[in-house]
């Protein structure tokens, strides 16, 4: 048991490790030319429509248009990625952000599904082995033996009989 909750524990910090490292960064990279797609791609639409700045669906949108040309003037004038996402942050906030950061508070909307599922795992796995090492309950004379199904009280018989002739 106790070589298996520490495999459990390594696999555990082992995922939660690859899903952090694989998940990547979602900013546009300052060594990169940043592009209107990229930079838009990061930032949420605040029309209502709730899909990126890139993927908003109207065709006369009051946000996702604008942003789009303000994001193309800022690249003409050799803004990086980071400084134009960080530009929005600054003026709408976090929610403006397609996906949360990794830093401070926001670690925690990252880590929390794979913790979540980990500790369901866990949970089970412990649970079903409790009731699996269980021991079976024994009879109140202490005997494990099953009572015959044949063998009848002599007393009921002898009453089910008389009914039976009264009835019929």
């Amino acid at each position: 048991m106790q070589r298996s909750s520490i495999s459990l524990a390594a696999a555990v910090v082992l995922a939660i490790a690859f899903s952090l490292a694989a998940g990547g960064d979602l900013r546009v990279g300052a060594a990169e030319r940043p592009t209107v797609a990229a930079i838009s791609q990061g930032l949420t639409c605040q029309c209502g429509c709730g899909l990126t700045v890139a993927n908003c669906n109207h065709p006369t949108c009051s946000f996702s248009v604008p942003v789009r040309e303000q994001i193309e003037s800022m690249i003409g004038k050799g803004k990086s990625g980071p400084e134009i996402i960080g530009f929005y942050r600054a003026k709408f906030g976090e929610k403006v952000l397609s996906a949360p950061t990794t830093e401070g508070f926001n670690v925690l909307a990252w880590v929390m599904p794979f913790l979540a599922v980990a500790l369901g795992g866990a949970f089970i796995f412990y649970t079903t082995n409790r009731w699996r090492d269980r021991p079976r309950p024994q009879a109140a004379g202490g005997s494990t033996r099953k009572p015959d199904p044949l063998q009848f009280d002599s007393e009921l018989k002898r009453r089910l009989e008389s009914e039976l002739r009264e009835g019929t």
